[in-house]
């Protein structure tokens, strides 16, 4: 039997981090020692009243089908929380997703048919071009390695970008893979432009909890942009919660119905006694994210050290958990040989739209970050 396969998918070619994650994993298998740098997830536990609230909603019987777009006490946490930080969003305008991921998914699927316009700000998470691509837009990208991943200096080639056929723009600051965080007058910059030329724009803030030596304004608060702004968040960065899969969009009611639909009818839910568990971190975790970040930054610092000290200059992330780090122009070969020779795994710049770099991860404990450095240097790619 021979299958036909749908085209929104013979649009995605398999992730170019493929790779290095089968190779991480046979070396592994062979008893290999690796020092994973590629992996985009906190290296903390999950706080533990997190995890005695979920335990507790388990107990309590929340096990059955909740809501569709959450339960509502978590959907009042959630708009207290955006009500933080100057977003003014009710119950109504948030749907409860499994994982940020799908929040975005539903939000690409909802605005963008065919020959859409979608722009990304490179690099970019590798997620949004292939969710671009399965809703049948095209992609247009606007390089920021010039300007050490900063958006400011790059909005006139922004501006040269988008057009009044532009259908939807993609922020994420902090950035996942740069680790930048833009600035108000970058973020105004977006608001001008997208007011200008009616552009819907995504503002993926899951890594909004992490910032080091500036502060996070998100977008949706920006005079004019509450009716043009999608906003997506998560618990799986801040609250170290990868597995239990929980997130968020906030958007204006009509694309909350139109989102809504394809949540119900594909994933229905998240699990309920996950949401239970997502009410105590939004209410009750603040000094255990405050710990995390704190220890982000220093292995940050140290990091930034640690390749000047070998001569290497990199540009310096305000947030997240990520740096991208120049290397040779043929970044996938780098990362191959990085993996094979000196036992460390990052990800390819190229996976994220920019050649040249490779994307370290420091969710790590210092000692295996300074072990990765050690090697990279052991074995001349430093």
């Amino acid at each position: 039997m021979t299958m036909d396969f749908t085209a929104r998918l013979e649009r995605v070619e398999p992730s170019a981090t493929l790779a290095i994650s089968n190779l991480a994993s046979e070396l592994e298998a062979d008893g290999v020692d690796v020092v994973d740098l590629s992996v985009g997830e906190p290296d903390f536990p999950t706080p533990e009243n997190i995890v005695e609230a979920g335990k507790d909603a388990l107990d309590a019987g929340h096990t059955g089908y909740p809501p569709s777009n959450g339960i509502p006490k978590l959907k009042e946490a959630i708009a207290d929380k955006l009500d933080a930080d100057g977003l003014d969003y009710s119950t109504d305008e948030v749907i409860v997703t499994p994982g940020a991921k799908q929040a975005l998914y539903e939000t690409f699927q909802a605005l963008v048919e065919d020959g859409d316009e979608v722009v990304l700000l490179d690099p970019a998470w590798v997620s949004y071009e292939a969710m671009a691509k399965m809703a049948g837009g095209d992609l247009s990208r606007v390089d920021l390695s010039g300007s050490s991943f900063q958006l400011e200096p790059a909005l006139e080639d922004l501006a040269a970008t988008v057009s009044d056929e532009t259908e939807l723009l993609v922020i994420n600051s902090p950035s996942n893979p740069s680790g930048a965080v833009f600035s108000d007058a970058a973020l105004e910059g977006v608001r001008d432009l997208a007011v200008d030329h009616d552009i819907t724009v995504i503002s993926d803030e899951i890594y909004d909890a992490i910032t080091y030596d500036t502060e996070q304004t998100s977008l949706g608060s920006l005079e004019g942009m509450a009716d043009r702004t999608v906003t997506i968040n998560g618990f799986s960065k801040a609250y170290s919660m990868t597995g239990w899969r929980l997130g968020y969009l906030a958007a204006p009611e009509p694309l909350v119905e139109q989102a809504g639909k394809l949540h119900s009818h594909s994933v229905s839910s998240a699990a309920n006694f996950v949401q239970h568990a997502g009410v105590e971190a939004l209410r009750n975790t603040d000094d255990a994210v405050d710990e995390m970040r704190d220890a982000f930054e220093a292995r940050r610092d140290m990091l930034i050290d640690l390749f000047a000290d070998h001569g290497k200059e990199v540009p310096f992330p305000d947030g997240a958990f990520y740096m991208m780090l120049p290397v040779d122009d043929d970044d996938q070969a780098w990362c191959e040989g990085a993996l094979e020779d000196a036992h460390v795994a990052t990800v390819p710049g190229s996976a994220f739209g920019t050649p040249g770099y490779a994307r370290l991860s420091y969710a790590a404990s210092e000692e295996r970050l300074k072990t990765g450095v050690e090697r990279l240097v052991d074995a001349g790619y430093l």
